[in-house]
């Protein structure tokens, strides 16, 4: 079985995940490719995960590609997480994960409308104020959650959310219907409120966003494909790594793995998987830093990350399982990073990795405070240690 070290895949990972200055572009949509799909639970990650990737691009040209040409579209894919997808990537991942987790999602939000006392029909329910809440979408062009709430009295119902633990409260109906749409293809995260700091989406008909319906893909075509465009940027990988990045099941991990040409590989003792033609050394990179942002998807790329987390993941992930932002230095973590309230950009190594390391990092926390300029932001998964750099 042919051997894949540790050196040879933090090359692989600066290399094609565009952490080396060298291989940077200067468009969005080619440093979300890199790395297939960007994390969007916070807003800010899409950015400064494209930040890190791309030179000579501003935040209006993100925004550009996101909300004027679409090359980007906003959606809930793998492990009922929210991703920014290339526009082409949009029906694999939609077949590939996003339609089975819109069933499971279904399923128990008519749970909750039966549980909350709204209907003792759920389905019918959920039906009617479907069709109400997508009406009143396309009359309008484009809504907050907050207007659709006002404006289709169904959706104003509220509903018990976390009965009977301590976690108990009650939401709008529209909360969990809009999402909903989403997840089956319906309708789409838009622009968002005031900045492209805020996490809060403007609503709008999938159709009138993309030009058309999102495509249908069968199921297994879809799978075989997502886990050939990961594998080529992510592998090698073992069966771990891909089960979790993709929320499979063992069995639909090992149907896709089935339809993709790959050959086995050793991974110091673990069975990895690469594709047939991706055996080859890596050129090595140079010297390179990186910062990036909260749940950055080279970060939370992989289940099994010791090869280039080492030790650090009880400080630099949350109890959860969420990265922080991190400090990058030849392709494995070696420290955290926030910013202050008066905008510097701060970081701290937790090992000692030289001079020249330590300048690289200085020059890319630079890089980062002049492009963010007067921006300030706060992530929404900031483990304690991050946290403290902070204040």
């Amino acid at each position: 079985m042919h051997r894949i070290d540790v050196a040879e895949r933090r090359a692989r990972l600066v290399r094609r995940h565009r952490l080396d200055p060298a291989d940077r572009t200067r468009d969005a949509l080619e440093a979300t490719r890199s790395v297939v799909v960007l994390h969007s639970t916070d807003p800010v990650t899409v950015f400064l995960s494209t930040h890190a990737r791309t030179t000579g691009l501003t935040p209006e040209d993100i925004e550009r590609e996101l909300y004027v040409e679409r090359t980007l579209v906003r959606m809930l894919g793998m492990r009922r997480t929210l991703f920014v997808v290339p526009r082409d990537l949009v029906p694999v991942v939609h077949a590939a994960c996003t339609r089975t987790i819109a069933a499971r999602e279904r399923r128990r939000l008519e749970r909750m409308i039966v549980d909350s006392g709204i209907s003792t029909r759920p389905a019918a329910w959920l039906s009617r104020a479907s069709a109400a809440a997508l009406r009143t979408l396309e009359a309008r062009g484009e809504a907050f959650t907050s207007e659709l709430a006002k404006a289709v009295p169904v959706l104003g119902k509220r509903l018990r959310v976390g009965a009977g633990t301590r976690f108990e409260a009650t939401q709008s109906a529209a909360s969990r219907v809009l999402p909903q749409l989403a997840m089956e293809g319906r309708i789409v995260r838009g622009r968002p409120r005031t900045t492209w700091t805020n996490g809060q989406y403007r609503w709008v008909p999938a159709a009138a966003w993309l030009g058309g319906e999102i495509d249908s893909i069968e199921l297994a075509t879809a799978q075989a494909e997502l886990l050939r465009r990961w594998l080529a940027a992510f592998g090698p990988a073992t069966e771990t790594d891909v089960r979790w990045w993709a929320g499979w099941t063992a069995r639909e991990a090992r149907a896709a793995l089935a339809a993709v040409p790959h050959v086995l590989v050793d991974l110091d003792g673990a069975t990895g998987f690469v594709l047939a033609h991706d055996v080859e050394p890596t050129e090595t990179p140079g010297p390179s830093a990186a910062l990036l942002p909260t749940l950055d998807p080279t970060t939370m790329g992989w289940k099994e990350r010791e090869w280039y987390l080492g030790p650090h993941r009880a400080v630099l992930f949350d109890s959860n399982g969420n990265a922080g932002p991190t400090v990058w230095w030849n392709g494995r973590v070696v420290g955290g990073w926030s910013q202050r309230r008066d905008g510097e950009i701060v970081f701290r190594l937790l090992e000692d990795v030289g001079a020249d390391a330590v300048r690289a990092v200085e020059t890319e926390a630079a890089r980062i405070a002049e492009w963010l300029g007067d921006v300030r932001f706060s992530p929404g998964f900031l483990p304690p240690f991050q946290r403290e750099l902070a204040a």
